[in-house]
């Protein structure tokens, strides 16, 4: 039996992945026992095999998900982009500080076992890693120098990961996931939310608004292509990353207009009068430092795939949470 473990279970992601591997497998393997954690889990969400409710800044929650000894890590648990820049201290307490605790006790068990104890470790990483002047399209070789504390926190348990790998206490690997859009549900704190909710609001009879210009562009892939990436991810042959265990995820680059215009080829104009523009100065002032493009060509070369184009991506949403097509 594999063990694997959800970090960020409650969340959107969490909860798909969640459904998925139990629908599924992971990677053909459909003997799975799955355990989560979060702060919160949804009423009716994934019948996962164990529920961890707390909070990972907690040494007792941490100890307790560690010496089960899980097989396959995905760490999605996070407080997000503009939360990070509004609270200083409980985003580098628990973007930073709770993953160097978390791999010190994965290390105490590789330790134990005498080296046998090697988990795969899939760490959701962000494209804010990355800050500007920018490339058009941003390189595989491009700097990592983040401008805000978000980003520098992701940054940060990226080299954890990566460090704490080529000691061989873990088997890790960082995926700079794309804005994941359209989300279903409530929109969270993510500076980035909006991307969701001009698209995900209208769509439910409801006022999106528009914190920037329709000229913004951005990064993005859906929840089904997360998935995808994670389950990969679980799978992929670290040795090809030849140490460089960081990747830049496929996606889709569009400006707001044109995710506005594939809306509209989609879903007509009554549906898109429903966006309103309300300009946001600290918003833009976050966004305008996060990357528009990337040629991730290394991802693209291990097998990771996602959508070609942002009506896709809307598509995405109207089956999977919406159930038209």
């Amino acid at each position: 039996m594999t063990k694997v473990l959800i970090l960020g279970a409650g969340g959107m992601v969490g909860q798909k992945l969640a459904h998925h591997l139990l629908a599924n497998g992971l990677n053909g393997d459909t003997d799975l026992e799955i355990s989560g954690v979060d702060i919160g889990f949804p009423p009716n969400g994934a019948a996962i095999h164990t529920h961890h409710t707390g909070n990972l800044t907690d040494p007792a929650l941490i100890a307790k998900v560690a010496t089960a000894r899980p097989d396959v890590i995905f760490h999605l648990a996070a407080i997000v982009s503009g939360e990070s820049e509004t609270n200083f201290d409980k985003g580098w307490a628990t973007n930073m500080s709770s993953m160097w605790s978390l791999l010190e006790a994965l290390r105490a068990e590789h330790l134990a076992t005498n080296g046998q104890y090697v988990p795969r470790f899939v760490f959701t990483s962000s494209i804010a890693v990355f800050g500007a002047p920018f490339q058009e399209k941003i390189s595989d070789t491009f700097l990592s120098a983040p401008q805000t504390s978000y980003g520098a926190q992701k940054a940060i348990d990226e080299l954890m990961v990566s460090d704490f790998s080529r000691k061989g206490f873990i088997d890790g690997i960082s995926i700079r996931l794309p804005t994941i859009c359209v989300r279903p549900g409530k929109a969270n704190l993510a500076a980035s939310s909006f991307f969701s909710g001009i698209i995900r609001e209208p769509l439910n009879g409801l006022e999106g608004i528009l914190p920037v210009s329709d000229t913004t562009r951005h990064w993005h892939a859906s929840p089904r292509s997360a998935v995808g990436f994670l389950c990969h991810s679980a799978a992929l042959d670290t040795a090809r990353l030849e140490g460089r265990r960081a990747l830049n995820l496929p996606g889709v680059s569009c400006t707001v207009a044109e995710q506005i215009e594939a809306l509209r080829s989609l879903a007509g104009e009554k549906v898109v009068a429903l966006i309103k523009p309300k300009p946001d100065e600290a918003v833009m002032k976050i966004v305008a430092g996060w990357p528009r493009d990337f040629d991730p060509q290394r991802a693209i070369s291990l097998g990771y795939k996602a959508e070609s184009n942002f009506q896709e991506i809307i598509q995405v949403y109207m089956d999977d949470d919406l159930g038209r097509s």
